[in-house]
């Protein structure tokens, strides 16, 4: 009992003599880490202004405070006495990073993959990309995975090394992209009359590019009950305080175009069901008999 007391009396008057140190230590760790977030967010800031590409700016921030948060550690641990722990730590760093390594064999590959997309900018922030299947616009790249937001507002996060491994399509990095749609007449109207008004109809949407990149309205098949027409049109996301307005564009082309051609009397096809009431009756398939306006017999 009497050795306890001794010992917490020995610690207490020790921490009485050292205080100052520790004080000392603490506020350079705090003043470390608040100097590290500034250069950050200078660095980020600096990059930002000379490269177009914001997310080579966030990822170069990103790994500059990493490497000086842990300088400001080992210093810290060193002003601390523990001069054996951090030389054993540094000693053994070589064997430790091949552990880690080879057990976080998919952090490190994200990573390298991180370097490889934030310098090859394939995408940029806001940049409406899909990738294996998932559409979403770009929010930002860190040293793991890129995050992107779907059109229905669901946040993914994908690993970097799934970018880089798999097909990327980036609709928007140009700033131009093309909406294309199909709709179909009867035999009975002109398709030359309904193209004529289609290519009017869609020329007067505002956001619709005209010019080099004008919408262009062709005969796409010949179908069995159909004359079936493709609108295709551009529109241009630079020009949209948000990106994901262009697609307010494509619904309003489509249904300028449906109404247009209702008004102008072009028939639209319905599904057409034959009913024929010469087959053989069938005790598993009952015939259904109607009358002559096409109406099922009770």
């Amino acid at each position: 009992m009497e050795q306890t007391v001794e010992f917490y009396h020995n610690v207490i008057e020790y921490f009485k003599t050292n205080y100052l140190n520790y004080a000392f230590i603490l506020l350079f760790f705090i003043a470390g880490f608040v100097i590290t977030n500034f250069i950050k967010n200078k660095v980020r800031r600096r990059l930002v202004r000379k490269s177009p590409n914001h997310i080579t700016a966030s990822f170069i921030s990103q790994i500059i405070s990493f490497v000086l948060k842990t300088v400001v550690i080992f210093i810290t641990l060193y002003l601390l006495g523990l001069n054996a722990f951090t030389n054993k730590i540094l000693a053994g760093a070589g064997l430790l990073t091949f552990v880690i390594g080879f057990a976080l064999k998919d952090i490190g590959e994200n990573f390298l993959a991180g370097i490889i997309l934030a310098f090859k900018s394939p995408f940029r922030i806001d940049d409406l990309i899909e990738i294996n299947s998932i559409e979403g616009f770009v929010k930002d790249i860190n040293i793991r995975e890129t995050l992107i937001k779907t059109p229905d507002g669901k946040d993914v996060f994908i690993p970097n090394a799934i970018i880089l491994k798999n097909p990327l399509f980036n609709y928007t990095i140009d700033g131009f992209l093309r909406y294309e749609f199909m709709i179909g007449i009867t035999y009975q109207n002109k398709p030359t009359e309904a193209i004529k008004l289609i290519l009017e109809t869609v020329n007067n949407v505002d956001g619709v590019l005209k010019g080099s990149k004008k919408p262009a309205i062709t005969i796409n098949e010949l179908a069995t009950t159909t004359i079936n027409i493709r609108v295709m049109f551009w529109v241009d996301t630079f020009k949209t305080t948000n990106r994901s307005l262009h697609h307010s564009i494509r619904s309003k082309v489509m249904d300028d175009v449906v109404l247009a051609l209702i008004a102008n009397g072009f028939n639209l096809p319905t599904p057409v069901v034959v009913i024929n009431n010469n087959e053989p009756s069938n005790p598993l398939n009952p015939k259904v008999e109607t009358n002559k306006n096409g109406i099922i017999k009770p």
